[in-house]
């Protein structure tokens, strides 16, 4: 049957079709949707770990088990994982692993565009690309075998156009028979045990391993010469040789399925072939590199950006600028009309729990140390109310070292609940264990936010819907040595206030936890009330617009004495959180229980 599949999506289909038992990751943009369509197919476990590391162990585990296993992480989540991926590469295993990779380049969701590319050549592991969502698909059971043949991991390497881009995926629509039986676990203790000993004997397997998989490289299907006019050869791999045959229609092309290890004697036929040879990949010269450790002339980066995304547009305007194509190959670009829309920065969202904590964390001149998660989006104006963001985990652990290196400004660690339990637990154990006055705000959305509300271990329940038992923040962060925990409701800013100034006032650790679901859940949504300002009494004086709630907006009305606008409530927008109604001084913004008594409701 044929779908019209994301890659994504395509990735979930080709894992339930090649039989696929386990599946692990922690979610992350542009990889989160795989597991999100692959947990309600049949006879298949999937879960969120608490992070990606977890959940490559969890997939080893799996696949030392004699399953088929998969764990799927964006870029930087590989960051987390090396450790397991390098002893998984090492030990080989029983059944077939797949690391499904997503890279983003341009950085759409992400605080770096590395290329992990460069992971698999630095552990030996091959790396397959897909151009389209039939590959994607395809590829899945392809590297399945490749792992199963050759003892190895096998990464599968998506990139943000290729996971939310669709086209169509033929599907076979079935899936292996599961076993009746359980499978018995099989004790190699020279294979899976990497103490020294073991491990040097390990290495040269694994350089051999390695040789082996070059050899299958050459005559790996999805490498493929595509020869036309050898005029000029093109060397691509991913979503780039769409652009590639888009842009250059006549020209050969070598597109690689498998760009580590590189098929050597495919790659020198080629170039021996055409006239002019050239690579056009996303973001690092990885095949670029290989190519020139060849002793093959060859151009890339001189050409084509090293940084960001490509497109057609990119490339074609890159070619013109080499001589690669006439100047009259240029294709007008189309600018739709806006019209008047005003620009729109990313921003917290209208009734966002955080909002508030993070106005008070400002408004008592703190230094806040953020983390990732939807409060990164704090930093901007008006709120400008984060001052470090690095990566997961790391606001309490640069909170600390802040502390240490003697700064007399208190600095507040901010991190989501589930960013806490993904990386924040050791942080915080560190905090305690080596003992700084460093504050933490937890804060408890009820969620996984950012990537759209998936469950975490603070949840209740696991992706499959099960319910389980929820991780309790209180005893969890006591029993780290924290004895100063307050738990506030991150819509009362009196209370933030005081449990902040509380901690303020300790030469020791503390942890504020300020619960609150987000805003676009359900159950909050059922309880949305727009909030109204009374102008009569308004002056036009900021406040409310300081907390930056997009619901909050200038109105026409000019106060006669400040000159300035008023404020005015977008009904359309507002949740009715009372953040803004709080910070008023002048108590222009009415707050719920006004508007009802206003209405006569009980």
């Amino acid at each position: 049957m044929k779908r019209f599949l994301s890659g994504n999506e395509a990735v979930a289909w080709g894992a339930w079709e090649s039989g696929v038992l386990v599946a692990a990751a922690y979610p992350g943009t542009p990889s989160t949707e795989i597991l999100e369509t692959l947990a309600p197919m049949p006879n298949v476990y999937a879960e969120w770990s608490p992070n990606e590391k977890v959940a490559l162990d969890v997939a080893i585990g799996a696949a030392y088990a004699g399953s088929r296993a998969m764990a799927v992480m964006k870029h930087v989540g590989l960051n987390v994982a090396a450790d397991s991926f390098f002893y998984a590469a090492m030990t080989g295993m029983e059944a077939g692993l797949v690391i499904v990779n997503a890279d983003d380049p341009f950085m759409h969701s992400s605080q770096n565009e590395q290329d992990n590319r460069r992971y698999c050549k630095f552990a030996r592991v091959p790396c397959l690309e897909p151009t389209d969502s039939q590959d994607a698909h395809d590829l899945v059971g392809v590297a399945l075998n490749i792992s199963e043949q050759f003892d190895t991991p096998v990464m599968l390497r998506l990139t943000t156009r290729l996971s939310h881009s669709s086209s169509v995926v033929d599907l076979e629509g079935v899936r292996p028979a599961p076993r009746t039986e359980k499978p018995t676990y099989r004790i190699d203790t020279t294979k899976y045990v990497m103490v020294p000993g073991n491990a040097r004997r390990r290495h040269p397997i694994v350089e051999e391993r390695l040789a082996k998989i070059r050899e299958f490289a050459e005559i790996f299907s999805y490498n493929r010469p595509e020869l036309r006019k050898l005029s000029l050869g093109i060397v691509s791999s991913g979503v780039a040789y769409q652009y590639a045959r888009e842009v250059f229609p006549e020209a050969s092309i070598l597109r690689l399925g498998m760009t580590y290890p590189v098929p050597v004697r495919m790659i020198r036929d080629f170039a021996a072939r055409v006239d002019r040879l050239i690579v056009i990949e996303e973001l690092d010269p990885f095949l670029e590199e290989e190519i020139r450790l060849l002793g093959i002339p060859v151009e890339g980066k001189t050409i084509f950006p090293l940084c960001g995304e490509l497109d057609q547009s990119i490339v074609r305007e890159s070619a013109i600028r080499a001589g690669l194509l006439p100047a009259s190959a240029q294709t007008p670009a189309v600018h739709p009309d806006k019209g008047e829309l005003p620009p729109r920065p990313p921003i917290l969202c209208p009734g966002c729990p955080h909002r508030g904590v993070l106005h008070v964390a400002n408004k008592l001149g703190l230094v806040i140390n953020g983390d990732i998660g939807c409060y990164t989006l704090a930093f901007l104006p008006p709120l400008g109310a984060l001052h470090s963001c690095g990566c997961m985990g790391a606001s309490i652990g640069v909170a600390h070292g802040v502390a240490k290196a003697g700064v007399t400004q208190r600095n507040v660690a901010v991190l989501g609940d589930s960013t806490f339990f993904h990386t924040g637990l050791p942080a915080l154990l560190n905090v305690a264990y080596n003992h700084s006055n460093t504050i933490t705000i937890i804060l408890d959305n009820r969620t996984t936010a950012m990537t759209g509300h998936q469950q975490n271990p603070g949840t209740g329940r696991t992706l499959q819907n099960a319910e389980t038992t929820p991780a309790e923040l209180e005893p969890l962060v006591r029993a780290l040595g924290i004895r100063r925990v307050h738990t506030v409701d991150s819509y009362d800013l009196k209370a933030v206030e005081s449990a902040l100034k509380n901690c303020l006032e300790v030469d020791e650790p503390a942890v504020i936890i300020s619960r609150r679901e987000c805003a676009l859940m359900p159950e909050a949504r059922k309880r949305w009330v727009p909030l109204r300002v009374n102008a009569d009494r308004c002056n036009g004086c900021g406040l409310c617009f300081r907390v930056g709630c997009p619901a909050v907006v200038r109105s026409d009305q000019i106060d006669s004495k400040t000159g300035k606008a008023k404020a005015r409530i977008d009904s359309q927008l507002c949740t009715g959180c009372e953040v803004c109604a709080q910070v008023c001084a002048r108590k222009a913004i009415l707050f719920r229980a006004q508007l009802a008594e206003e209405e006569g409701v009980e």
